[in-house]
């Protein structure tokens, strides 16, 4: 199956930037997922690989032969868009079968294919039934095992599970991965869904503004952020501001905005510098601070750890999300095990502190923080 490589490609939609000199490698075989925000360039550069978009320049390459203005039909690529263009006068299975038709395989083969493609999207009740006579979320399946018979050597999908209903779009994941491993696809799944991105891809590539800013394992992206923005984008994040003072072995030391030392992973930013720090909402921790009593007076906060109440609490099944307005840092976010909901209450007085580790130092870029953040 094809190495896919993207070298600087250039499209300038009137102004609007959707690839800035984006730079990318896919490996033969490999389940690569484009993560990014709307409007980021992520259908853009999936059009520029099957050639439905030519760039302004730079170049596509398969396995290192250049096919920038190949033809789209001897590309070996298929793209499922966002929009599915079934046959209207055709069936489910009509559809699904259309390209082992024209391209005249075996007709056991064939059948043999589109049944477990239909099978996988969960469509064996409904092969007889037209377009006209299917739900969205149908439409999006048939259109997706259409894409999977193909028998194409690289499969593009543009949000392909976008239209699902939760419960089926989390047991098609692994089943569509598996599939697309099974018949050594080179796939690229293009998702602004970071959980969907986080689980099936075998490498994650982050886009923003037509760029390539982190490519890498779902847990190097997610662990080891190297912006501002990945931190808060893959895995959201609390985003402190301060002046970096100290570095030694292990950590670096910062005092915060509000004049309170905390420390947080090693750096190579210089001391002086001023840096943003990002913890993960599930690496705080927040335990009940106990009203004092005669016996047990309230207690002297060790270094790096915060007073404030609780503001709200938000259930979300599996977890929680507790927000605190901290002292002198405002609001921050902790996510939680749904065990703990009934821990705490609005209003109640908390600790608030993570594990030095889990923070992640990064110089504040000239446009500042705020814009670094934006996810459009």
């Amino acid at each position: 199956m094809p190495e896919i490589t993207l070298d600087k490609l250039v499209k300038d939609y009137g102004g609007c930037l959707a690839a800035n000199e984006l730079s990318l490698k896919v490996n033969d075989g490999e389940y690569l997922c484009v993560l990014g925000p709307t409007g980021s360039g992520k259908t853009t550069c999936l059009r520029m690989i099957c050639g439905l978009t030519k760039p302004d320049s730079g170049g596509v390459l398969f396995n290192g032969n250049d096919v920038t203005n190949m033809p789209v039909s001897e590309r070996k690529a298929t793209m499922l868009s966002q929009i599915y263009s079934l046959f209207p006068p055709k069936t489910v299975y009509e559809n699904v079968m259309f390209s082992p038709q024209i391209k005249e395989w075996d007709e056991e083969a064939a059948k043999q294919l589109v049944k477990s493609t239909i099978r996988m999207v969960h469509m064996e009740n409904k092969v007889g039934a037209y377009p006209h006579e299917l739900s969205g979320g149908q439409q999006q399946r048939t259109a997706l095992a259409r894409a999977l018979a193909s028998n194409s050597d690289i499969l593009l999908l543009d949000e392909p599970l976008r239209a699902l209903d939760a419960r089926l779009r989390l047991e098609l994941r692994q089943e569509l991965k598996s599939l697309v491993k099974e018949m050594g696809l080179t796939a690229i799944h293009v998702t602004h869904d970071q959980d969907e991105a986080l689980e099936m891809a075998d490498r994650i590539a982050v886009i923003r503004n037509g760029r390539i800013v982190q490519i890498g394992t779902p847990m190097e992206v997610f662990q080891n952020p190297l912006t501002p923005f990945v931190a808060n984008f893959v895995g959201r994040s609390n985003v402190f501001l301060g002046k970096l003072r100290s570095v030694d072995d292990m950590f670096s030391e910062i005092e915060l905005e509000c004049g309170t030392m905390i420390k947080a992973r090693k750096t190579d930013i210089p001391a002086g510098t001023d840096v943003a720090v990002a913890i993960k909402i599930g690496s705080t921790r927040i335990p009940v601070i106990q009203q004092p009593t005669e016996e047990k007076p309230e207690p002297e906060l060790p270094q790096g750890f915060f007073r404030g109440r609780v503001e709200r609490i938000l259930y979300e099944g599996a977890t929680i999300t507790i927000e605190v307005d901290a002292e002198g840092i405002g609001l921050v976010s902790s996510k939680l095990p749904n065990r703990k909901y009934d821990d705490y209450g609005a209003g109640d007085e908390v600790m608030v502190s993570w594990l030095p580790e889990k923070a992640v130092v990064f110089e504040i870029p000239p446009e500042g923080i705020e814009e670094e953040l934006r996810l459009d």
